[in-house]
Order: structure tokens, then sequence, then C-alpha cells
């Protein structure tokens, strides 16, 4: 592999993308929205063929704007037509889609329920209501990924759990709970009950995963997660004890902020049967209150 595009190479994702690529002294090109480059004009005027493309441009900004702002992130919908129609009109040879968790069905994920996701829970002839846009915006991108297939691109899906790492943006819970041991604030702030649990995995793991997948040539979709239900309160605690600290005035609850579905949590069995996460969520917690030190 000498040349990798990635569309969103600098956000959360792109960035451990980056990094892994660069180790293997592999050249990649990126486009950001960020740095004024939108992938839809990219799209539009290049012709070029990678040896990889990754595709993670999408507008997503945490639960507020999942929740608040539904237009902005249907603009995802538009972001992945004109993507799988590039990649179809340049017959790109590989691509990797970042579906999303958001995707399945919120019914299985209620208060009350235990329901561990797996990859056949999402069937693309018999659509239940996913996320909110986010979620209908990925089921569409994975809809669209099969068409790319039968076009003779070969198309990785991966549906990601609760990605997390040191350099997470703070509209994410894992990094926002990392800042608050640091800052040490007095009064710990949770949003909804603390009830709702995820399933956390350390973002370079993800990366690895993906990878051995691509070289594997696994195309069905595959969930990314430990498959280890944890509450929001379980998460506050474990960062507590390693960090060595606790706030004065103990948890506040901010039931008036969204919290989205209350379980979330896979089946990772596919995962497992390739690829094992080596980052345990204690040595996880460890590098991100390091590098908030260190900021």
């Amino acid at each position: 592999m000498k040349k990798v595009l990635i569309t969103g190479h600098k956000g959360f994702v792109g960035r451990h993308y980056l990094k892994y690529f660069k180790e293997k002294g592999i050249e990649v090109v990126g486009v950001d929205i960020k740095e004024g480059n939108d992938c839809r004009d990219f799209f539009k005027v290049n012709n070029e063929k990678f040896d990889l493309v990754i595709h993670l441009a999408a507008i997503v900004g945490g639960r507020e704007t999942i929740e608040n702002d539904p237009l902005a992130v249907a603009t995802d919908l538009s972001i992945d037509a004109e993507f799988f129609n590039w990649t179809v009109r340049t017959k790109q040879e590989k691509v990797i889609y970042f579906s999303s968790s958001a995707a399945y069905p919120t019914k299985l994920q209620a208060k009350g329920m235990k329901t561990m996701l797996k990859e056949s829970d999402i069937d693309l002839n018999d659509i239940s209501s996913p996320d909110f846009t986010y979620g209908w915006a990925k089921l569409s991108g994975e809809y669209l990924a099969n068409f790319a297939r039968k076009y003779g691109v070969k198309t990785y899906v991966f549906r990601p759990f609760s990605g997390y790492g040191e350099t997470q943006d703070l509209d994410y819970p894992f990094p926002s709970f990392i800042k608050r041991v640091i800052d040490q604030v007095d009064e710990f702030e949770i949003w909804g009950d603390g009830t709702q649990v995820r399933d956390f995995i350390h973002m370079d793991d993800i990366i690895e995963a993906t990878m051995e997948a691509v070289r594997l040539d696994i195309q069905e979709p595959i969930n990314l997660g430990h498959g280890v239900p944890l509450s929001f309160l379980e998460l506050a605690e474990k960062v507590f004890e390693v960090a060595g600290w606790r706030p004065k005035n103990g948890i506040k609850l901010r039931t008036d902020k969204p919290v989205g579905v209350m379980f979330r949590c896979c089946d990772n069995s596919k995962m497992l049967s390739y690829y094992k996460p080596k980052i345990s969520l204690e040595e996880g917690i460890k590098r991100s209150l390091e590098h908030f030190k260190n900021k």
C-alpha cells in the first residue's frame, strides 16, 4: 500500500489513522472541511485511484447536535451519496465506510433492556427506526455500500460503539469526565440519571481492527466494541479510582440534558474472531489522564 485517501482526516478518528499510516511510511491525502475543503467538491474534480479510501467525513458534534440540530446532521446523507457515486465513477478498489452503533434500532436500546446488539439486528430490507438523523444517515450509507460492492468496489463497513481516546473532543462523555477530574471540580456533572450504558473501546483498537479486517477481506458489517456494558456512573467511578481522586461535593445529575438511548452495547463475537482489543479501560483512562495533565 502506497497511497491512502482519508475524508475527514482532521477529526478524532482521522487523526488516529494519520498516525497509523505515518508510522508505516504510507502517503496520505486528506480532505477536511476544517481546512475549508468540502469533500463533495473534491469528489466532483478528482479522478485519482487510491490503494485505500477511508471515508470519515460527517457531521456529528455529540449528543446535543444529534438531538437539537438534526437537519445539520442530515447533511451526511448528501456527503455519503456523493462519496459512493465517486467511488464507482473512479473505480476505487477498497473503501472503508464508518457506520455507527447509532444505526441500530432504538427499540432494542430502551431503559430496562439489556440486548447485546449483533450485526444481524440491522436488516437493510426491513429497517427499524435508528437514532435520529445521524442513525438514518449511517443506515443509508450502509445501503449504498451494498450497491457499491455490486459495481466492484470492495467496501468494508464498521459499526464502532463508544470509541474514545486521548485527543477526543470534549463534546463526548469520556474526555469530559477526564477533564473534570484533571480540573478537580467540586461537583462532578453527569448528563441524565447516569444509568445510561455504553460500550467503550479505545480508538487504537478500532484502527487495528479495521485494518485487519481489510487485510482478511471481511466485507460484512462488523461491530467494534469491548462487549462490556458500563453505565456513566460506573465510568465516573472507574475514572475516580484510577485518578485517586473524588469530587468534594459528589456527582450532580443533569436530567435536563439529552442522554440518547439507555442501553447500547455490542455482541462483538465477529470482531473477536479475528481481533482482540489490546487496551483495557483502565489503561485508556491512564493514558487520557496523562494526556490532559501535559496539555
